[in-house]
């Protein structure tokens, strides 16, 4: 199964997604390749923290940082791993529309900002052009890095408009801005793994691996 975590616009959280999502994965026991398409490579370097730091009982994240030749993800040796995690750039880059015409899934985190929702209209257009090539692409929207403050109301106004965009789905996953995202990716770890653990942070992830993988073990 190819995931993308994907978008347009920078600074939306990504590889904080992408990271966490490969390493429950490998926890739970599936071969994973993380894929690194930006330029600033930040998962590749979590891999790197990651796999250099000793730690008991702390599965191996393999990540390779990979440019335009994404597309042969469909090919040996490729084919070897359960599941490819791609942490695309923020950016309308090549490596963004190429994985989208392979991919089973594509997730867009944006932050409930209008910056961000200003970019959606683009990515509601890539997703209908990379579905004539690949019709089961599932494009589903989360909503990240939201305030835990109750009288903030940008959030429930987002999930509103996100109903205008027709290639466009709504997960159901708003994910706040908790330091524990922060502390987990200095350590190359998950936020599963960090002592002591933010029992929210965790759930968040955890319905991630579960909108993900459906509910799948």
């Amino acid at each position: 199964m190819i995931v993308i975590l994907g978008g347009e616009k920078g600074g939306t959280g990504k590889t904080t997604l992408a990271t966490n999502l490969a390493a429950l994965r490998v926890i739970r026991g599936h071969d994973v390749l993380l894929i690194d398409t930006d330029k600033q490579e930040s998962a590749n370097f979590w891999s790197l923290t990651r796999n250099d730091s000793p730690r008991e009982n702390k599965p191996i994240v393999t990540a390779l940082k990979l440019g335009g030749s994404v597309l042969r993800l469909g090919q040996s040796p490729y084919q070897v791993y359960e599941d490819i995690i791609i942490d695309a750039g923020g950016r309308n880059s090549v490596e963004l529309r190429a994985t989208m015409t392979i991919a089973d899934s594509l997730f867009i985190p944006i932050q409930p900002s209008q910056f961000d929702i200003w970019t959606l209209q683009r990515m509601n257009d890539l997703v209908h052009e990379a579905r004539r090539v690949n019709p089961k692409l599932k494009a589903s929207v989360i909503i990240n890095r939201a305030s835990s403050n109750p009288i903030v109301t940008e959030t429930e106004e987002t999930i509103q408009i996100l109903k205008e965009y027709q290639q466009l789905a709504f997960s159901g996953l708003v994910i706040r801005d908790r330091i524990a995202y922060k502390r987990a990716a200095a350590q190359g770890l998950s936020v599963e793994e960090v002592q002591p653990p933010d029992s929210r942070a965790v759930d968040e992830m955890d319905r991630l691996y579960q909108e993900v993988y459906n509910g799948r073990a």
